[in-house]
């Protein structure tokens, strides 16, 4: 599985492709998937991966892959950038408890970009 997740620009954000880790192209690895959930190092849940899209924890839409079924329109991607060397993830800590997702469909997330990620450093 090798996805690549754009933000609501289209610009190629983060990418995934062991099925698992979620790295960003500077190999500085972001996130990981347990289930239908994204989830930071630091046991914070991100928000939650359904159909080739991941939604904030107000149903908001964040990224989307090639593989995203339904949603709003896409809007053009832009190239993706060149991956650099892979560090190695930290180890995961006590994952938080999950909130109750909310229905999608509210729009793009205004943290759509890097900034999704930013409370994983």
């Amino acid at each position: 599985m090798d996805l690549t997740f754009y933000d609501a620009g289209g610009r190629a954000t983060a990418y995934c492709d062991d099925g698992r880790v979620i790295y960003a192209f500077s190999g500085v690895p972001l996130a990981y998937f347990e289930g239908d959930s994204v989830y930071a190092f630091n046991g914070q849940h991100l928000g939650w991966w359904e159909r080739g899209w991941v939604h904030d924890h107000q149903g908001a839409w964040v990224f989307f892959t090639e593989s995203a079924v339904g949603g709003p329109p896409t809007p053009t991607r832009h190239a993706r950038p060149a991956k650099a060397y892979k560090n190695v993830p930290p180890p995961q800590a006590f994952k938080h408890v999950k909130p109750v997702p909310v229905a999608g469909g509210l729009g793009w997330s205004s943290r759509s970009g890097p900034q999704f990620f930013q409370s994983t450093r």
